[in-house]
């Protein structure tokens, strides 16, 4: 059977339910662990479980004589992998899809996974969807949709959004309604690939980890109003870099993270108005970020201690999380090589 059937079938099977492959194993004495790697304000996240599977989340950007794909090598060398078995693209905007053509000379992948074809028109999207499609060829690839997983030994893997649509039964333990909605602002539509981002949430044991891509704020409002369908998560990866695009209140603050991640650079990314939504979320415990935002202020920057590169002309930093099935985990800063524990 061809590679690429395998793959569809396997995904497709992958539907969630209690009895589903997809659903976390027994708990293992290893810990899940993500890397946030820095490109340079665009997403490259590295989810590597305890049976030493592994997803990459977007690739960020093309050129620059191979910076972003070098950068996900050396964490993958780094988390003891030699290739990637699932690579995820959120949506195709250039710092995301745009390292795939480079991250395939360096690294084998098994299965390249996206919401199916671009839906933006703007002629920088095709250009970059087309080089995607190109670089993927001879791979297997799959299309997912909202309620999907990705068959990954002992984590869950779980679809919430993709092109435009998005789960519309609560997940279990979630569905409460969110008394936020009634003065979240009315968001415009958005017709960018931005709203089609593939959405997805991580959970090993009792910890969960979520990741909404670039989702923009209509998008981000119809989860989360006017029952929060997502429920609440240990760990948050701040949409689209920390963007006032998305960012809602009535999701930010509906989810109580207890520890969030920007993933920005010096000059993209973590606005003033986002970045104080977050640091304000009920439960919050501490706020990190891959760059010292240069654009802001020293009021809308976390301390030091939780920047994982505080020039901008870097050497790529990334902070670590090594999550257990209690829901404990420990961020560490690839800088410094401070860690802080939270206990669940």
């Amino acid at each position: 059977m061809r590679p690429v059937l395998i793959a569809v079938l396997s995904l497709y099977l992958c539907v969630l339910s209690a009895s589903s492959p997809c659903a976390a194993a027994a708990a293992s004495p290893k810990s899940l662990q993500i890397y946030f790697i820095d490109v340079e304000g665009g997403q490259a996240t590295l989810v590597v479980s305890p049976s030493g599977e592994s997803l990459l989340i977007d690739t960020g950007w093309p050129g620059y004589e191979g910076r972003d794909a070098d950068r996900i090598l050396a964490a993958a060398h780094q988390a003891g992998i030699k290739q990637l078995d699932y690579v995820l693209i959120t949506h195709y905007h250039r710092d995301h899809v745009g390292g795939v053509p480079q991250l395939v000379d360096g690294i084998k992948v098994g299965t390249f996974v996206d919401h199916g074809p671009n839906l933006e028109d703007s002629q920088v999207t095709r250009t970059d969807y087309a080089a995607y499609e190109k670089a993927i060829g001879g791979h297997a690839h799959v299309v997912v949709k909202p309620g999907w997983g990705l068959p990954i030994k002992g984590i869950e893997v779980r679809v919430l959004a993709a092109a435009g649509d998005h789960i519309t039964s609560p997940l279990p333990g979630a569905g409460e309604a969110n008394s936020l909605c009634g003065s979240e602002p009315a968001a415009a539509v958005d017709n960018t690939e931005n709203a089609r981002s593939v959405g997805v949430l991580i959970t090993y044991g009792h910890f969960r980890f979520l990741d909404l891509g670039d989702l923009t704020k209509k998008k981000e409002i119809e989860i989360a109003c006017p029952n929060n369908l997502l429920g609440t998560v240990d760990l948050f990866l701040v949409t689209h870099h920390g963007a006032d695009l998305s960012n809602s209140k009535a999701l930010v603050w509906a989810l109580h993270p207890r520890v969030a991640v920007i993933d920005n650079g010096p000059r993209k990314g973590s606005s003033p108005a986002a970045w104080q939504i977050v640091h304000d979320s009920p439960g919050l415990e501490d706020l990190w970020q891959v760059h010292y935002a240069a654009e802001s202020d020293r009021e809308h920057n976390i301390a030091d201690e939780r920047i994982a590169n505080v020039k901008e002309n870097c050497e790529g930093k990334y902070i670590k999380v090594a999550a257990e099935t209690d829901g404990t985990f420990t961020v560490s800063n690839g800088r410094t090589g401070a860690q802080k524990t939270y206990k669940k």
